[in-house]
């Protein structure tokens, strides 16, 4: 059984006792353990059950690879799935509970699939789930839906009651990992002057070597690791941080770091969690190695554990694992285990090495510490259910026939070691297969490539396949300076440390198991543990034609886990090559995709929760608004009013009111969130020509024209009105949730294509606030106000003017999206209110009153004025819309004029813009379709047409409606129908879009 030994742990020796709860029961840890050594120290060696078979899981791995110990965790009122119990540091008053099993941990109703495992081979998901397709939505769905997942989701009262935080950080060099290889990079770099950010995932300095021991120039690998600690903390130019992970790095030194700041103490005060955001000129990345499990029967029974994690445990941690344990190995590293826990008074009964030949120094420690050696032997299967009771030998050359039963309670198992590559894949870094120790390691020939095409990331020590200490040291000083130098530093002569493990560590070359042993499996050996794919899955993978490793890996979902196959992968490779007939090369790796170990959602959202998930936008005028009875409507980040409710007033009656008073007497209309963008530069006409449909370069200072904007696929994506300031300048309006698109849009063709045209651009929409006067008593009340003569003589339709209104600062643009005489008044956004206020004043006699957003609608739908978002749906183009008009054909080339031309954009049959008018007058449901006469050949109606945009005008005293109707404008005064949801149908007149003063006489008083 497993157990706390006297001797204690590095990190537990001597720590205060501390409480927390496993599914409901009360256990004991000490302050410096994981979950997972407080577990282990409570003998409770079943942790979860597998996803697919729900078979008993036990802890298999020390740190972020491991694959079982996953946990609904939490503290007090608190909740997350999914929780790794290797990595998180136990607390006082940590609930932990286990996953995927109902109704018990011990008892799971879930292992039936155990006994139906036949029909639940690789990829039966697409064999089963298909006929008959009548099954589908009332039988598989939700059968489907029911098992997938991880854990259970958090419910609405488990609300993160914690805050997250994003931090920015620059650094010449940055060191990724903070063991010897990465500290003595980190020191390196740093004598030469440069600022240097030096990173370590877990609690603590020094990576493996402190537990595997040694020595560096006669000094203890531990002392000689506190040593460099003690200098780098003295150096200035060195900021070093345990607990944050490098989670993904990526083009141009940016690197994602991920620390988990309070997961330790949860009632301390500050952020949980902390996104890092990273610029360094050069990255070394330090990460180290993982090893690697075996494959053989029954190697998922919990107690089957990594050679290293039994070691870690106890060194580390104080826990013995088990009283008796066998090692089963194909390289020396697993003799260390033997040797660690026989001196720590443990019974080691065997060490089972798959090599026929012996293994040096490490073996003749081993062997005369009394521990039994058997050569060229292999495990033929483990004897258990939820725990180990004892393994079976057999002859690893031969077909695997039992010779002997070893009774133990566990088993440390080692397959050799895979470095840690995945930062340095993220960004493009190549791998190259190393037979020697049977791994990839990067590619030194083919690093990432920064912007000048030189590597920016480099690999030290283990991670780089450097497994003894004399070459890890040697490399890591060596690009530590390296890097220092190509950052800005000055060199410093320093002389790298010549000590190295003796030869008794000395990691020998490593051979797979099975692959290239002759080792027959006779039963389950399984390589995902977390998704339940076996050896057997990967060769039928290859026997149905799946031989791209992209391709099995999604067929029997190898390495798709939360652990992104970190211990199974390359043990997968090796069958897949086996049963291909082709080396690992050959077969090459499946993608290394960020982040290296999951984040939480905290973090990646930092403070974006709550209210300020998405912070509200408000314009100048929002205060007044609010206190006059503003009906609020979300209109992107911004509110606006949707309508200004009068007491005792429906939001319909409202409406109604506003937009029979606009049309009568005067309306005021909020307009500040409609997108400002200034462009200017010599080149600003010649970059607008390009951006919109028609012609602006021969748009004269003082004049305004209306323009289109469409993709380079050709299809709408803003309008607006386009105002020439100069001769250099342009004032772009784009729609309110357009601003930031449309100039992220302008900046990318800026900075992709035309690079070399001088044109500069700034969003300047907060910058003023914009108020249309509107209605035919518009012009009497800004008379009234004074400063500038607003005649038709002195300001005509389509054209601006900067002068003052009743003392204030304004810029007058003589447009309208109503169809009524209509000034939109621009003025500083510090001055917003007032003016507002002044123009409410003046306007009182003259009937003046404020309107939303819906009497907006309404009144440009009455004129047949389209609204980017209603009348498009990022599949039409301006012909749809009856814009040819709007299309310059004067112009060699425009954003959208190329895909205009393709077959289906020049098709006549494509639905175009028509009015609707109802029979009986009601108003069209917004979005219904309409239906051709009669039935199809599938018993159901076919739509040749939409409702755009719909609504009740109180004007006409009836509903209008736009919409797309194929080939609508050949049809006008045909009847359509328009099904309702109900089944009824509403009958509709095609007819003009413009109904209301079709010629525009009242806009252009």
């Amino acid at each position: 059984m497993s157990t706390r030994l006297k001797s204690g742990g590095r990190f537990t020796n001597g720590g205060a006792q501390l409480s927390f709860d496993f599914n409901g029961k009360k256990l004991k840890g000490v302050a410096g353990d994981t979950l997972a050594s407080a577990l282990l120290a409570n003998d409770q060696m079943m942790v979860g059950r597998s996803f697919k078979y729900h078979r008993p899981r036990g802890i298999v791995a020390s740190g972020g690879e491991e694959p079982n110990a996953l946990f609904n965790m939490g503290y007090t009122n608190t909740f997350e799935p999914n929780q790794r119990a290797t990595t998180t540091e136990l607390f006082e008053g940590l609930i932990a509970g286990s996953q995927n099993h109902w109704p018990s941990l011990e008892f799971d109703i879930g292992v039936l699939n155990t006994y139906v495992s036949r029909l639940l081979p690789a990829g039966f998901y697409y064999k089963t789930f298909i006929h008959p397709r009548s099954f589908w939505k009332h039988i598989y769905e939700p059968i489907i839906r029911q098992s997938a997942g991880l854990g259970k989701a958090p419910r609405a009262e488990d609300r993160d009651p914690d805050t997250y935080e994003h931090f920015y950080f620059f650094a010449d060099v940055m060191v990724i990992g903070g063991g010897v290889a990465g500290l003595q990079a980190a020191k390196a770099a740093a004598l030469t002057g440069v600022k240097v950010l030096l990173v370590e995932q877990t609690a603590h300095w020094g990576g493996r070597a402190p537990v595997d021991g040694g020595e560096v120039n006669g000094t203890p690998v531990e002392a000689y690791c506190e040593g460099l600690v003690a200098e780098l903390q003295a150096m200035d130019n060195v900021t070093m941080r345990t607990r944050l992970m490098g989670a993904g790095v990526y083009d141009h030194g940016y690197t994602l770091g991920y620390e988990r700041l309070n997961d330790h103490q949860p009632d301390a005060s500050g952020p949980r969690h902390r996104l890092w955001r990273i610029r360094a000129a050069q990255i070394i990345t330090a990460t180290g190695a993982i090893e690697r499990p075996l494959s053989f029967a029954g190697n998922d029974i919990p107690g089957v554990m990594l050679a290293s994690a039994v070691r870690d445990y106890a060194v580390n941690y104080g826990v013995s694992v088990a009283d008796c344990t066998v090692v089963v190995t194909n390289n020396d590293d697993a003799y260390r285990t033997a040797i660690t826990l026989k001196n720590l008074g443990l019974d080691v009964p065997c060490i089972i090495d798959a090599r026929a030949g012996g293994a040096g120094a490490l073996a003749d420690e081993a062997k005369a510490l009394g521990i039994r050696i058997e050569n060229g032997k292999a495990i033929a299967k483990v004897k258990g259910g939820k725990r180990v009771t004892g393994v079976i030998l057999c002859a690893q050359a031969g077909e695997g026939a039992e010779l002997e039963e070893i009774a133990c309670d566990a088993v440390a198992m080692s397959g050799g070691w895979s470095p840690v590559v995945h930062l340095w894949s993220h960004c493009g870094g190549k791998l190259v297969w190393d037979d020697a120790q049977s791994h990839f390691r990067p590619d030194s020939e083919r690093p990432p490539s920064g912007a000048n095409g030189e590597g920016f990331v480099s690999v030290v020590g283990s991670a780089n396949g450097h497994m003894q200490m004399a070459e890890l040291v040697g490399d890591a000083h060596g690009a530590g300076l390296a890097a220092g130098k190509a950052a800005g530093g000055t060199a410093v002569k320093t002389k790298a440390p010549e000590g190295a493990y003796s030869s008794e560590n000395a990691v020998e070359p490593v051979w797979l198991m099975p692959q290239g042993a002759g080792y027959k499996l006779r039963s389950k050996a399984w390589l995902d543990y977390q998704n339940d794919v076996k050896v057997s899955d990967v060769q039928l993978a290859a026997q149905e034609g799946f031989e791209s490793v992209e391709h099995a890996k999604r067929y029997t979902t190898l390495g798709m886990a939360t652990d992104q196959g970190k211990l199974s992968n390359i043990n997968g490779l090796a069958i897949l090559s086996d049963a291909l007939g082709q080396p690992i090369p050959q077969t090459g790796t499946t993608t290394f995709r960020p982040p290296y170990t999951p984040i939480s959602m905290g973090a990646i959202g930092g403070e974006a929760r709550g209210k300020v998930f998405q912070p509200l936008r408000k314009t100048p005028l929002y205060g007044w608004s609010d206190k006059n009875g503003a009906d609020w409507e979300p209109v992107g980040a911004w509110r606006r009013p949707f309508a200004y409710l009068q007491p005792g007033e429906s939001v319909h009656d409202a409406v109604n009111r506003e937009v029979k008073n606009t049309r009568e007497a005067i309306g005021l209309l909020d307009a500040s969130t409609l997108g400002k963008l200034i462009v200017k530069g010599p080149d600003a006409g010649k970059f607008l020509d390009m951006l919109y449909t028609n012609m602006m370069s021969t748009l004269k200072p003082g004049k305004c024209r209306y323009g289109l904007m469409c993709s380079e696929n050709g299809f709408l994506i803003d309008d607006g009105v386009v105002a020439r300031l100069d001769e250099d300048t342009f004032l772009c309006h784009t729609t309110t949730g357009g601003a930031e698109t449309i100039h992220g849009h302008m900046e990318e063709w800026l900075q992709t294509e035309w690079w070399d045209w001088n044109v500069y651009v700034a969003n300047v929409t907060e910058q003023f606030a914009q108020i249309a006067v509107v209605g035919p008593n518009a012009r009497k009340m800004l008379e009234k106000l004074g400063g500038m003569d607003l005649s038709k003589d002195a300001l005509a339709f389509m054209e601006w003017a900067d002068g003052t209104i009743g003392g204030f600062d304004a810029r007058v643009f003589r447009i309208s999206f109503s169809g009524e005489l209509s000034y939109e008044i621009a003025v500083p956004a510090s001055q917003g209110l007032a003016f507002w206020e002044a123009l409410m004043a003046a306007g009182a006699e003259f009937g003046a009153m404020p309107y939303g957003t819906e009497t907006l609608h309404i009144l440009r739908a009455e004129k047949g004025f389209i609204m980017i978002g209603d009348e498009t749906d990022g599949t039409v183009i301006p012909q749809d819309l009856n814009l040819h008009w709007a299309l310059s054909k004067k112009k060699e080339d425009y954003l959208g004029k190329r895909a205009h031309q393709r077959s289906h954009m020049a098709d006549p049959d494509r639905w175009k813009l028509v009015g609707l008018e109802t029979l009986d007058k009601s108003v069209l449901p917004d979005g219904a379709y309409a239906v051709e006469p009669g039935v199809n050949a599938n018993g159901q109606r076919n739509m040749f047409g939409r409702v755009t945009s719909t609504y009740y005008s109180s004007n006409l005293e009836r509903g209008i409606a736009m919409g797309l109707v194929k080939n609508g404008p050949d049809r006008m005064g045909e009847v359509i129908d328009f099904p309702k949801v109900d089944g009824t149908i509403i009958k509709a007149k095609i007819v003009d879009p413009v109904i209301y003063d079709k010629d525009g006489a009242k806009q252009n008083v």
